[in-house]
C-alpha cells in the first residue's frame, strides 16, 4: 500500500480518532480494498490503520499464486460501520478464501490486539484519505441499518450469486414426476437442451434484499384511463414501493440507489447495476410525486449529480446506448421536473442540473424521443460568440 499525502493536523486526528481493521494471514497477492481504492496484498500486510469513523465497504479477490497463473476470484465485500478507535480483527479462512471476523467477539483477543498496536504499526497500511470525499459523496444517504437492511443475510456482498438448483432431480424419475424429459433421450434442438438444463435460484441467505419494484404500476380494479395514466407517470407504483419498504424514512429509497450504485461499480454485482436502473427510472418518470415530494426529488438531483461522475467507462456506454436509458430517462426527469406544480427550488435546481449535463456530457435533452441514438449538442468553443 502506498503512501498517502495528507495534512499533518488530519493526520494526527486520524491516528488519535480512526478505527484500525487487523486482517491476519490474508495471502501475498490478493487483492484487497476499502471504499473507493484497492492494492494487491503484500508480504509484510496486517491490515488497515487509520479510518474515518462511519459507514465503509471492504471488499476482496482471492488470487492463485503467479506459478498457478495469478488469476483473481470473483470480489466478495462487506459493509461494516467502524467506531472511533474501534479494533476490528478477521482471520483469513482459506478453505472459504473469506475473512472471518469471529474473533472480533473474543474481547480477550482483541484487548491483546489492541495493547499491540504499536508493534503492528509498521504492518499497517493507512486508509486512502485522499478517496474519502469521494466515497462520502457516494453513501452520505446511506446509513448503516438500511446497509443491513439491503444486504444478504449472510453479510457478503458477492460479485457472482451462489445458486442451487430449483428441484432437486437426482433421478430419471424425479424429471418424469416434474413432467420434464429424460436426460438419457438425445436432444432435438438447441431449445429443446437449453429447457433441459436445471433452472437455479440463489442460495438462501447470499441474495441481496433490494426493495421490489412493482410490476403492476396501477391499483387492482382501475378503469382503463387510469391504467393509461398510471403507465405514463408511475407514482402509484413508486408510492407504492415507499409505503412498503420505507415508510418512517421515504428519503432512505435515495440511500437504496447508493447501496445498488455502489454494489456495481466497487462489488462488481450486475444485479446492483440492473436494480440501480429500475429505481432510477422509476424515480424519474413518476410526476405527481415529483410535485408532492420535493426533499426526495432535490435529494436524488444531489445524488445523480455524484453518481453520473463516477460510473466507470464500460458501464456508462452500456446504459447510454442500451435502448438510450440514461438519456431518456432523464429526459422524462427533466420534462416532468420543469412542469406546472413542481416547487420552484426543484424546478431551478433540475433546470442547473440539466445545463451541467449537456455541457459535460453533450447529450440533448430537447431531442425526440421517440429517437433511438444517443444524441450529441455541438457546444461553442471557449471564446467564440
Amino acid at each position: 500500500m502506498a503512501g498517502v499525502d495528507m495534512d499533518p493536523e488530519v493526520a494526527r486526528r486520524l491516528f488519535e480518532e480512526g478505527a484500525t481493521l487487523v486482517l491476519l494471514g490474508v495471502p501475498e497477492g490478493t487483492e484487497l480494498g476499502i471504499d473507493y481504492k484497492s492494492w494487491k496484498v503484500g508480504p509484510r500486510f496486517r491490515g488497515v490503520k487509520m479510518i474515518p469513523p462511519g459507514l465503509h465497504f471492504l471488499h476482496f479477490c482471492s488470487a492463485n499464486l503467479p506459478s498457478c497463473g495469478g488469476e483473481t476470484g470473483p470480489k466478495t465485500g462487506v459493509f461494516l460501520t467502524l467506531k472511533p478507535r474501534e479494533v476490528l480483527l478477521a482471520n483469513w479462512d482459506p478453505k472459504e478464501e473469506d475473512l472471518d471476523f469471529s474473533a472480533s467477539q473474543n474481547h480477550e483477543e482483541v484487548s491483546r490486539v489492541r495493547a499491540g498496536l504499536q508493534d503492528l504499526d509498521p504492518f499497517l497500511g493507512p486508509y486512502p484519505y485522499d478517496v474519502l470525499r469521494k466515497w462520502v459523496s457516494l453513501t452520505d444517504r446511506l446509513t448503516q441499518e438500511l446497509a443491513i437492511n439491503l444486504q444478504p443475510i449472510s453479510g457478503r456482498v458477492c460479485a457472482f450469486s451462489d445458486v442451487i438448483p430449483e428441484l432437486q432431480l437426482k433421478h430419471t424419475k424425479d424429471r418424469e414426476e416434474q413432467n420434464l424429459p429424460r436426460n438419457d433421450v438425445e436432444c432435438q434442438s438447441m431449445k429443446e437442451g437449453l429447457e433441459r438444463l436445471p433452472r437455479m435460484k440463489p442460495r438462501e441467505g447470499t441474495e441481496l434484499r433490494f426493495s421490489h419494484i412493482p410490476r403492476q404500476t396501477y391499483p387492482p380494479g382501475a378503469p382503463p384511463e387510469l391504467i393509461t395514466k398510471c403507465s405514463m407517470d408511475l407514482s402509484y407504483a413508486l408510492e407504492s414501493l415507499l409505503d412498503k419498504n420505507h415508510k418512517e424514512h421515504p428519503l432512505n429509497v435515495l440511500g437504496e440507489l447508493q447501496f445498488a450504485f455502489v454494489c456495481f461499480v466497487i462489488g462488481n454485482v450486475y444485479e446492483g447495476f440492473e436494480h440501480w436502473k429500475s429505481l432510477l427510472a422509476l424515480l424519474c418518470r413518476s410526476e405527481e410525486t415529483m410535485r408532492e415530494r420535493r426533499d426526495l426529488y432535490l435529494g436524488l438531483i444531489a445524488v445523480l449529480y455524484h453518481q453520473l461522475g463516477e460510473i466507470p467507462p464500460d458501464f456508462f456506454v452500456d446504459i447510454v446506448s442500451q435502448n438510450n436509458f440514461l438519456t431518456s430517462t432523464l429526459q422524462d426527469f427533466f420534462q416532468f421536473a420543469c412542469g406546472s406544480g413542481v416547487d420552484g427550488t426543484l424546478r431551478k435546481r433540475a433546470e442547473k442540473f440539466k445545463a451541467h449535463l449537456t455541457k459535460k456530457f453533450r447529450w440533448d435533452f430537447e431531442a425526440d424521443l421517440e429517437d433511438c441514438a444517443p444524441v450529441v449538442v455541438d457546444l461553442p468553443t471557449e471564446g467564440s460568440a
